[in-house]
């Protein structure tokens, strides 16, 4: 008797169904997906009991013809692919043909559509993968799609599912992201008891971030204008094609001032031609471009839109579409990362004093939307950032612990008393589908529709940037580490130490690039006993350190002479240096870049040959160190992350004095 047979056809149905449709906010990321692919300008979401009960995404899409209805339950059926040549250029964001069928095989499905050229619409509803009916109906032309009861007939998958409010929370999240990704397009959210989202269509992203987490999160974003042209050194007269890809890639979008600092990866949001993806290319990217301006174990806050053409991407990599891969990934991360370098270079933002009051986090309604109210909420755990809203306590969570920390704060509209207020997780690397992820407070949290602690009557303060550090005058120090400094913005406080070392990094980085620098000899060669792995880390870097200064001979398996040492770096500290530069490249990946060898060994350098804390400095070195601090690219933390430079404006100062 033959052990291999085929599966019957329901049976391999719903297991094609577990790799699409994982839970509620899966069967709406498809069904968004086909409406917007349909050209809808409106979509409206419903959800009960966080869409195990019901689901319903209703669009003004193109719609469809009666035969096209019944075929769109056959699998692998799609309007958007007529040959395999189609798979190299996909312009849609599904193409699959498995949605619907998926989708309909766990659950009670209910299809209503009409196109503008049909006289009357259909209604096709199926449960548990059977077609139980097919009549014509009078309907409007568009697609709406009721999903009832979902995984009613695979009990097992739906024991799996979270509690109510966190799976509403990944369908809002979703909706979130698509619209941030379509601002011209209107999404509604609701459920029977609240309106989640309303975001009106709106002509620019500033607008939809604005629109959906407010004026205190824009604020503290700056924008990553378009960039569609590369270095001219990164492209060869040779390879044509190079350079009709710089032409037409394009990133934009929205990254964190360095404040602003996550403790994971979920403020961190990519879309690759406006598909919601997850991408460790990308990731290393954006980590690459915030490298020597925040500390390794924190993350920015990043929105970035990736637009290049559908034949330089794959999107047929992972079943549910969250994964792509590019023809030429080295090209899409090196001008990826520069694009966002040079945004943060232009910016030069400078935080704030932390620990202050009074930012307003609310926001006015946009166009007659229902507009989102939202405060950033990743502050650094040394307390750096902008201050937050007081918001309730969350109460809710899922059956496996404790309510969800939050990266945005988001409540419902404030003229509705009902509104329940969301905290968002999100963006890549949460869950397995990336997504947002949120707890709900219940509904008898009276407090959940207005912020408490806050003076909204008070316009937000406005951020410095680092011209302000142009007309800095010192007045003095205090405990001989902390440089005490006016101008007519108010009062700051500067890191005499980490200051004097984004001084020396720049201009180690600088000198390195145009050429070799030249170290100090050293009366007597000091002898180090190096570990094996560092003897290779060594042997790989030697060139590298001779470069920036270093003259080190190997005199032994184990043991090295160093004869000379950068430029400002004391004998004492010339084997502590050596170390550190070879265990921070040990902790890299085996291929790290050249790029980033060298600002590895400029920081390291830098930090050693700066002035250090307990140092008093007179009148005229802290005014030298103020004005070249001005002239860096970024003066607003050293090559390690840590804060230079904080702000405590007459604003502010006013404020405490109860002046305001």
């Amino acid at each position: 008797m033959s052990r291999i047979r085929i599966l019957p056809e329901h049976v391999a149905n719903k297991i094609a169904a577990g790799e699409v449709v994982e839970r509620p906010a899966s069967v709406v990321k498809e069904l968004l997906e086909n409406a917007l692919d349909a050209g809808a300008r409106s979509i409206r979401v419903e959800a009960e009991s966080g869409g195990k009960r019901m689901i319903r995404v209703v669009d003004d899409g193109c719609g469809m013809a009666h035969d096209d209805a019944l075929l769109a339950f056959e699998r692998h059926a799609t309007s958007k692919l007529r040959t395999a040549d189609d798979l190299l250029s996909i312009a849609t964001l599904g193409f699959r043909g498995e949605a619907l069928p998926s989708i309909a095989a766990v659950s009670r499905l209910l299809l209503e559509t009409r196109a503008a050229d049909e006289a009357e619409g259909t209604r096709v509803e199926f449960a548990g993968g059977k077609l139980l009916g097919v009549n014509p109906e009078g309907l409007p032309t568009g697609t709406t799609v009721s999903v009832a009861d979902l995984f009613y007939c695979v009990p097992a998958r739906r024991n799996f599912l979270k509690s109510e409010t966190t799976e509403l929370g990944h369908i809002a999240s979703l909706v979130t992201h698509y619209a941030l990704a379509h601002p011209d397009k209107q999404f509604v959210l609701k459920t029977p008891t609240q309106e989640i989202i309303n975001a009106t269509a709106v002509e620019t992203m500033t607008e939809r971030v604005y629109q959906l987490f407010g004026r205190q999160a824009l604020d503290e974003l700056f924008e990553i204008l378009p960039v569609s042209s590369p270095v001219r050194a990164a492209i060869t007269e040779t390879d044509l094609t190079n350079e009709e890809r710089a032409a037409r890639l394009t990133v934009r979008g929205f990254a964190s001032r360095p404040e602003i600092q996550r403790s994971n990866r979920n403020g961190i949001y990519v879309f690759v031609n406006r598909r919601l993806v997850r991408d460790r290319l990308i990731l290393h990217a954006i980590h690459e471009a915030y490298r020597n301006v925040l500390p390794p174990a924190v993350f920015p806050a990043v929105l970035l839109f990736l637009d290049l053409p559908a034949e330089e991407v794959d999107v047929n990599v992972h079943p549910a579409k969250i994964e792509v891969r590019f023809r030429h990934p080295q090209f899409v991360h090196d001008f990826t990362r520069d694009s966002i370098r040079q945004a943060l270079s232009r910016a030069r933002p400078i935080p704030s004093f932390p620990g202050t009051e009074g930012v307003s986090a609310e926001a006015e309604p946009r166009d007659g939307g229902t507009t989102a109210v939202a405060a950033v909420a990743g502050a650094n755990p040394q307390g750096m950032g902008l201050p937050r809203a007081m918001i309730p306590p969350l109460n809710a969570s899922g059956p496996g612990g404790a309510a969800i920390a939050s990266d945005f704060e988001l409540s419902a509209a404030p003229m509705r008393p009902e509104a329940q207020r969301f905290r968002f997780e999100g963006g890549i690397g949460t869950g397995s589908e990336g997504f947002l992820s949120a707890s709900v407070p219940n509904n008898g949290d009276a407090a959940g529709s207005t912020f408490r602690g806050v003076d909204s009557t008070v316009p937000a303060e406005p951020l410095a940037s680092a011209a302000s550090l142009d007309d800095l005058k010192p007045l003095g120090q205090v405990n001989s580490s902390f440089i005490v400094a006016v101008n007519g913005e108010g009062l700051w406080i500067v890191d005499q130490h980490v200051a004097h070392e984004r001084v020396l990094f720049e201009q180690h980085l600088r000198a390195r690039r145009e050429g070799q620098l030249t170290g100090q000899r050293m009366l007597v060669p000091l002898m180090v006993e190096l570990s094996p792995k560092q003897i290779v880390i060594f042997e790989r870097i030697a060139e590298e350190l001779t470069a920036n200064g270093f003259e080190v001979a190997q005199m032994g398996p184990r043991s090295v002479a160093i004869h000379a040492a950068p430029a400002g770096i004391a004998a004492a500290d010339a084997e502590r240096l050596l170390m550190e530069i070879l265990d921070g490249t040990e902790r890299e990946n085996a291929a790290i870049s050249m790029d980033t060898l060298q600002a590895k060994i400029a920081a390291s350098t830098s930090c050693h040959a700066a002035i250090k804390v307990n140092m008093p400095l007179d009148q005229k070195k802290m005014e030298w160190l103020l004005a070249e601090l001005a002239k860096t690219e970024a003066p607003m933390s050293c090559p390690h992350g840590r804060p230079i430079v904080l702000r405590y404006s007459v604003r502010e100062i006013e404020r405490a004095f109860k002046r305001i």
